[in-house]
């Protein structure tokens, strides 16, 4: 991985840079949309919540990036601190840009920047169990199954420095919409 100089996370094939004001329409755009938002919270939201939660004024609670293929931006991403050490990621690629290992791609990018530069020794995502799709993305990006939490499957990675995965709270929210 590779931290561009504008504060990019750079992946093999993806890279995330920072979701700022400038990407509202954007983001508003795709957040509107119902089949962008069925496994993000499953209802399109309105121009003012997406201002609000996506576009960078949450930070530093919750950092919002978008996903790059080339110059085309093709999902965001987030995540949130949720102890000293540790936290979640959530992530919504467009279904057109599914299916082709970029998904995978930026959560490798993504866990690699929270563990070598952030500092965290264990990074979480809770996709919904139904959803087999974001559970193979995410096991091909290093997550491990923890246990059900709800309707949803707690998966992690865990830094190489800190051993094998182990069991862990699945009470504490890290979703963060």
């Amino acid at each position: 991985m590779k931290n561009t100089s504008e504060g990019g996370i750079a992946g093999e094939a993806t890279l995330l840079i920072p979701a700022t004001e400038e990407h509202l329409s954007l983001l508003a755009r795709w957040f509107a949309d119902p089949e962008f938002v069925r496994s993000w919270g499953g209802r399109p939201l309105t121009r003012e919540e997406v201002a609000a939660k996506y576009t960078g004024r949450r930070r530093p609670a919750v950092v919002s990036l978008l996903v790059l293929k080339g110059v085309d931006s093709v999902g965001y991403a987030q995540y949130v601190t949720a102890g000293p050490h540790e936290g979640g990621i959530d992530m919504v690629l467009l279904p057109h840009a599914q299916g082709q290992g970029r998904g995978p791609d930026a959560a490798r990018a993504l866990v690699r920047h929270l563990h070598t530069v952030v500092g965290w020794d264990r990074v979480t995502v809770d996709p919904e169990a139904s959803n087999r799709r974001a559970i193979r993305a995410r096991s091909k990006a290093g997550f491990r199954p923890v246990g059900p939490r709800g309707s949803q499957l707690l998966m992690e990675c865990r830094s190489a420095h800190n051993g094998p995965p182990r069991a862990a709270r699945t009470d504490a929210p890290l979703k963060t919409d």
